[in-house]
C-alpha cells in the first residue's frame, strides 16, 4: 500500500477512488416478481435504498433470463442511468402508472467515465434492468402492463447443527 493510499483511508470514499481499489459486486436478494404470464414470472433484485441503486448492477455478470432489478422511485423522478462498470448489455425499462413508458435496449457497458446516460425526458415510478435482449424475448414494449409483487426473501440457507 503506497504512503498516499494510506493517508486516505480515514476517508473511505476518497481512498476507494486514489488506491483503484475496486469493491465486489452486491447481491440482494429476491424480494419481488414480475409476472407476465401465469407460469412466466422474472424474478427481481430490489434495489430500494439509495446505496444499493448506486451499485445496481456494477461488475457483475450476465443477467439469466426471467432475472432482473428493480429500482423503485417513491416519489416518481426523472431517472438517468448509466452503464458505468457495468460488464454485460442490459436492457432497461422505465415504468410509470404501473406501464413501461420507454426502453433502451442493448445498452453498452461503460467501464471507463464519460459514460452515456439513458432516461425518458420524464418522471417514473421504477425503473427495471433485465438482460440485453429479454425485453424484446418476453414480448415486452412501450405501453406493456407492470405490476410489480412483492415476495418474501428467502434467507441464506444454513445447515442444521446435530
Amino acid at each position: 500500500m503506497t504512503a498516499r493510499c494510506r493517508l486516505f483511508l480515514a476517508l473511505p470514499g476518497m481512498a476507494a477512488v486514489l488506491c483503484g481499489f475496486t469493491p465486489p459486486p452486491q447481491w440482494l436478494p429476491i424480494e419481488a416478481r414480475w409476472c407476465l404470464a401465469p407460469n412466466r414470472c422474472i424474478a427481481l433484485e430490489v434495489a430500494d435504498e439509495s446505496h444499493e441503486q448506486f451499485k445496481g448492477l456494477q461488475l457483475r455478470p450476465a443477467l439469466a433470463p426471467l432475472r432482473g432489478m428493480w429500482f423503485p422511485f417513491n416519489p416518481p423522478s426523472l431517472a438517468r442511468f448509466w452503464m458505468h462498470r457495468t460488464r454485460e448489455p442490459l436492457d432497461m425499462l422505465f415504468v410509470h402508472g404501473g406501464r413501461v413508458v420507454a426502453i433502451e435496449a442493448h445498452t453498452k457497458p461503460c467501464l471507463h467515465l464519460p459514460c452515456r446516460s439513458y432516461g425518458p425526458d420524464q418522471a417514473v415510478d421504477g425503473v427495471l434492468e433485465l438482460a440485453a435482449g429479454q425485453a424484446a424475448a418476453q414480448s415486452i414494449q412501450v405501453g406493456t402492463a407492470v405490476r410489480i409483487e412483492a415476495i418474501k426473501a428467502a434467507g441464506p440457507s444454513i445447515p442444521a447443527r446435530d
